[in-house]
């Protein structure tokens, strides 16, 4: 939702989103067990997660989403209600940025296409820093300024007969 840093239009870009881009914005991040065994950062929040609540009134509690409302951009938890002055219990409408989902509800074989679409992007990284351990890594560097010193030597040489050549011609054009 980007293109002006205008307050006012930002706002009204936001209020007035398509469904699809707002189920984009409904996005929470993933803990840190499902982070390393799906290999993503963050999805949608959808009906069927478990989330646990991380800022707010009613942080640390952990409960099942029981409704998603596109429209306000809010998340609703089952267990997790308040009580009206009239008696009745309604339920508490809570940011998906205040959420860390626990378990993925995987019963839609959409969401299970995404996660493998994402997937292989966050492997290559993960796949990189476990196949060069600090050791391995360190003997790369020393090869790499080995490799790096005879060029620079040979550069060196080249330089000085550079230097030779333009002296001798400048020489023989004087005389």
């Amino acid at each position: 939702m980007q293109g002006t840093k205008n307050p006012g239009k930002q706002r009204k870009m936001l209020f007035n989103a398509p469904a699809h881009i707002r189920h984009k914005l409904m996005a929470s991040p993933l803990s840190p067990e499902l982070l390393a065994q799906r290999g993503v950062k963050t999805l949608p929040v959808r009906k069927g997660d478990s989330v646990r609540i991380v800022r707010g009134d009613h942080k640390g509690f952990e409960g099942k989403v029981s409704r998603v409302d596109l429209k306000h951009f809010r998340v609703y938890l089952e267990g997790l209600t308040r009580e009206k002055v009239d008696g009745t219990a309604v339920f508490v409408a809570t940011h998906p940025s205040k959420l860390m989902i626990r378990t993925l509800n995987l019963d839609d074989k959409v969401r299970k296409a995404v996660l493998a679409r994402k997937k292989p992007i966050m492997k290559k990284k993960g796949e990189k820093a476990a196949k060069k351990p600090a050791a391995k890594k360190a003997a790369e560097a020393k090869e790499i300024t080995e490799e790096a010193k005879p060029v620079a030597v040979a550069s060196e040489e080249t330089a000085k007969a550079a230097e030779e050549s333009e002296s001798s011609p400048q020489t023989e054009g004087g005389t």
